[in-house]
């Protein structure tokens, strides 16, 4: 996501514009297991500036277990044995990444071993879901460092541009993602993905 609130609702303005051309190639159902409800836009990091090339159109399932990769459930991911073979690069970097978390299983090692991806799109695949590259840390506003997938609470009420809300303080963020700044995160709040400046968040303990 784009760096500060304030390009906040410009980022969310692209991605929505990507629907249309996402549905149509996803049949409008999830990219990575079929299902059709609760669908919307994943970004497949790293990505900087918004690019449909680099979007999926997947359910609130999917959406979660992304998140939250430590608590994944293997039974949903059996599809992976069909889109690991998909045309979309954003799918197989998705499903190798995937596979590789679920190397334990022997299916999923199976399927690894068999695998096969262009040179760009294993490297693309290889720099991993976070969105830290810089190798710079990250803190919160008491100095406690923040990795990818931890939860936070807000200590402050934020309006969020783009959006009819305001994320209220003591709003627990759970499973953030860390960008390329130091100083900002993403996270879901009301379902909405957006961008958390790092001075504003307490990490939960």
């Amino acid at each position: 996501m784009a760096r500060g609130f304030e390009q906040n609702s410009t980022r969310v303005e692209a991605l929505t514009a990507f629907g249309k051309t996402l549905a149509r190639r996803s049949k409008s159902v999830c990219e990575l297991c079929s299902a059709a409800t609760s669908l919307h836009i994943y970004e497949v990091p790293p990505v900087d500036t918004p690019d449909v090339d680099k979007c999926l159109l997947i359910c609130d399932t999917c959406q979660t277990q992304l998140d939250d990769p430590e608590h994944i459930d293997p039974n949903h991911w059996h599809g992976l044995n069909e889109t690991i073979w998909s045309e979309v690069p954003a799918i197989q970097v998705v499903s190798w990444r995937l596979l590789q978390h679920l190397q334990s299983e022997g299916w999923a090692q199976d399927l690894l071993d068999q695998a096969y991806l262009d040179d760009p799109i294993l490297a693309w695949a290889q720099q991993g879901a976070a969105h830290g590259t810089t190798g710079l840390k990250t803190f919160d506003s008491n100095g406690v460092e923040l990795c990818e997938g931890d939860d936070v609470h807000l200590i402050k009420d934020l309006d969020v541009k783009g959006t009819s809300f305001t994320a209220k303080r003591g709003t627990l963020v759970k499973g953030i993602h860390l960008t390329d700044s130091p100083e900002y995160v993403e996270g879901r709040v009301n379902k909405v993905q957006i961008v958390l400046k790092t001075a504003f968040l307490k990490k939960a303990s």
